[in-house]
């Protein structure tokens, strides 16, 4: 039976991903030992759930429409900059994720997170959940540079706001040129008012 890396995830909008684009531009003429994402791969990831059997999508699509249906649309800011695991040598450099509807976000990966552990397809990270969308992994040689003063000079960055009106449960493939992202299913999220 085929397995399929696969993760929760919400699409980012052409002029988020503009703007993000424009700061990965800018960082990189400083930071060559960097492998930014690329584009079309800019998501922001709710749930990875590693390889998960074809079969098993089924009831992972099913679960994701339910319980997407149940929670309203709301908007997110795409702000900020940071890099995991930590500021001082950071490996993954990322965009932060703030706004009125940080709370909504989070209510809808706590349940989302329930569902799929009850099917099976999910374990809890040991780490919180931090939203971000991710800009870049840094090289081993890079990571000695100090990337204090480019977080500082970023903290204010500001890629604009967007509105989340869909759950994506997305599949990976590895490739040589790097992953190729595919839609495998889609929950519509409650519009936030009923004329919408």
């Amino acid at each position: 039976m085929a397995r399929i890396r696969t993760f929760i995830a919400f699409a980012v909008p052409g002029r988020i991903a503009g703007e993000i684009v424009d700061l990965q531009r800018e960082l990189a003429v400083d930071h060559e030992g960097v492998k930014w994402m690329m584009e079309k791969e800019l998501h922001l990831t709710l749930l990875f759930l590693g390889e998960v059997d074809e079969l098993d999508l089924v009831s992972v699509c099913r679960a994701v429409k339910k319980i997407a249906a149940k929670h309203p649309s709301f908007a997110l800011d795409v702000t900020g900059m940071g890099g995991f695991p930590n500021k001082r040598r950071p490996k993954v450099l990322w965009a932060g994720i703030g706004g009125e509807g940080i709370d909504n976000l989070l209510a809808l990966h706590k349940e989302l997170e329930a569902a799929l552990m009850e099917i099976g397809c999910y374990r809890r990270e040991e780490r919180a959940y931090t939203p971000h969308l991710t800009l870049g992994r840094i090289s081993t040689e890079e990571r000695d540079e100090a990337w204090g003063p480019v977080f500082t000079k970023h903290a204010d960055w500001n890629a604009g706001t967007f509105s989340v009106n869909e759950v994506l449960v997305m599949g990976s493939e590895l490739r040589r040129s790097g992953p190729e992202y595919s839609v495998i299913g889609r929950g519509a999220l409650a519009s936030a008012t009923n004329d919408e």
